[in-house]
């Protein structure tokens, strides 16, 4: 591979990784998820 499709396969990965994360965000369902899990670290 050259470098430049290296970098694009990189750039690719960071957007598909932030569009999932984005998606995973729109589901309230999931940040009550989150949550509890973050506040179970401090009990």
């Amino acid at each position: 591979m050259t470098l430049r499709a290296k970098k694009l396969a990189a750039y690719g990965a960071a957007v598909i990784a932030l569009l999932a994360v984005f998606a995973l965000y729109t589901r309230p369902g999931m940040m009550v998820a989150v949550g509890d899990m973050i506040w179970a670290c401090f009990q």
